[in-house]
């Protein structure tokens, strides 16, 4: 059985079920317990699961950070939360210099079975210093996984398949979806209608999403364009102007970019013999450069065209609105990307 339920509510439910089902499980981050998070994300969850597995912290990304990483050596399974990705920079030691490369330097003694998750990417009007998208910063670190779930099904078959997982995952939000699924949600009304991506969730408890499988958000035939989280709604977005033009995209989300599932991404490339990707990390280093590097290894002779990237701007994100959406990948420029990539520009 499924339902429609929004993003923050998928996210909750995640973390309930996984800590119904495991009492090693516990949430601890700034203003999750008594304030019901930040934006909400883990209403009811102190009343439900107390003070001990739901844990307010103080301002100090270093140090429950750091409390989570040891929490996690010695058998528990603790789920992190960043206000904001942009702040877990003052974490950075703990995070990509400790987590990720344990298991590696105990020789297998030390596992780290720990979420970090949090909003990623422009929140809007929030300035340059907590809008970073930081997934091409991190991704490139061995022994973490990362997701980006860009639906509440995603998000909470991703998460609970995060919790369960014995490796540090980075899990990276988006403030702009976190009502998504609710009634009056105009900017992704095309995941709302159900005509690509159906807006349900399963009632499952064991409902998992593995790492490493992309998802066919759109079927098309001639061009692919790859996006990730809040961008792949902009994509299907511009797949449906360029519909009326008679291109038919196919839209591929990777959901997960450490595993990355290249294969689906190449297979797609194989049929369309074109690709736009699209993410919100700026140009140089971006996990589009990635993929296009890979689409370039694994299918070289099947592209008509060179890969086009639609990425952020290359300047820190402005405060002022209108600046701030011209900034980030949007429908118009994708739309720009695929005419021009099928040479119909």
């Amino acid at each position: 059985m499924t339902r429609k339920i929004q993003f923050r509510e998928a996210l909750n439910e995640a973390m309930c079920e996984e800590m119904e089902r495991d009492q090693r499980v516990f949430l601890m981050g700034e203003e999750v317990a008594y304030y019901n998070g930040a934006y909400k994300v883990s209403q009811g969850m102190l009343e439900r699961f107390g003070p001990q597995r739901v844990v307010d912290t103080p301002i100090s990304e270093t140090g429950f950070a750091g409390l989570g990483v040891g929490a996690a050596m010695y058998g528990l399974r603790p789920i992190i939360e960043f206000m904001s990705w942009s702040f877990c920079l003052v974490a950075a030691d703990q995070i990509i210099n400790n987590a990720p490369k344990m298991l590696y330097m105990s020789g297998g003694q030390f596992k780290v079975p720990i979420v970090f998750r949090g909003n990623n990417g422009a929140g809007g009007q929030l300035g340059s210093t907590h809008s970073w998208a930081v997934e091409s910063m991190f991704s490139c670190v061995p022994g973490l996984k990362m997701a980006i779930p860009a639906t509440p099904r995603d998000a909470k078959g991703l998460l609970k398949s995060s919790i369960r997982d014995d490796d540090p995952v980075f899990f990276l939000e988006s403030e702009r979806m976190l009502g998504l699924g609710s009634r009056g949600d105009t900017d992704f009304s095309r995941y709302l209608s159900g005509r690509w991506a159906p807006p349900t969730v399963e009632e499952d408890a064991d409902f998992l999403i593995p790492f490493g499988q992309a998802e066919i958000k759109k079927e098309g035939k001639d061009c692919t364009v790859v996006a990730l989280g809040r961008t792949v709604h902009f994509a299907l977005e511009a797949a449906e102007q360029l519909e009326q033009e008679g291109i038919d995209v196919e839209v591929v989300d990777p959901r997960t970019i450490r595993p990355l599932d290249i294969e689906t991404i190449l297979r797609s490339v194989r049929k369309t013999n074109y690709c736009v990707i699209v993410d919100e990390c700026w140009p140089f280093a971006s996990i589009a450069s990635e993929i296009a590097a890979q689409v370039y290894e694994g299918a070289m002779d099947d592209l008509d065209n060179k890969v086009i990237r639609v990425n952020n701007d290359d300047v820190p994100a402005p405060y002022a609105r209108h600046l701030e959406q011209e900034m980030l990948p949007h429908a118009r420029k994708i739309v720009e990307a695929v005419r021009a990539a099928t040479y119909n520009s």
